[in-house]
């Protein structure tokens, strides 16, 4: 989101060069530059010890395609502390370990993903009213469920494969 309006007093923002930043909209009044802002979500590829994904069919993302456990951060939360919480929340696996598997910008929202994946045992999926049903897959049938080329839960699953070796 650009701001036009400084969020403290209101006054109209006058775009000023920022250093290395180019042209930043700015308040006279405050003194201060209104950078540019969006949402930050994470993504997590939950697996289980017998190398299965959890996949999700939320209505409102597709319902032609599955995706991956995902959502917003809160304000004070980190990265980790937001996946743990989304992945419990949205299918009740307990995670044992999270590993770091990129930032992915999602142009279509604005929003930047950080994505990981996140390990855990293999039990029946709880799921939140956000989520319409969840299966376990082999995750070499991930790919083909998930949305095709561009969309961050196909680049994390296949990043997957590819780093464990499970495809060439």
């Amino acid at each position: 989101m650009r701001y036009q309006y400084c969020p403290r007093c209101g006054e109209k923002l006058k775009d000023r060069e920022i250093g290395d930043e180019g042209l930043v909209p700015y308040c006279g009044t405050c003194g201060r530059p209104w950078f540019d802002t969006f949402s930050t979500c994470v993504i997590v590829l939950v697996v289980d010890e017998n190398n299965e994904a959890a996949l999700l069919r939320q209505d409102y993302i597709s319902s032609r395609y599955h995706n991956l456990v995902s959502g917003y951060m809160k304000p004070g939360e980190t990265a980790e502390g937001c996946s743990v919480r989304e992945v419990e929340e949205e299918i009740g696996v307990r995670l044992e370990r999270l590993e770091f598997a990129g930032t992915y910008w999602f142009g279509r929202k604005d929003m930047l993903m950080v994505g990981f994946f996140g390990y855990g045992k293999k039990t029946a999926l709880t799921l939140s009213e956000e989520v319409e049903s969840a299966v376990w897959v082999p995750v070499k049938e991930a790919l083909s469920m998930v949305h095709p080329k561009g969309s961050v839960s196909y680049a994390l699953v296949e990043k997957y494969l590819k780093e464990k070796r499970l495809v060439s």
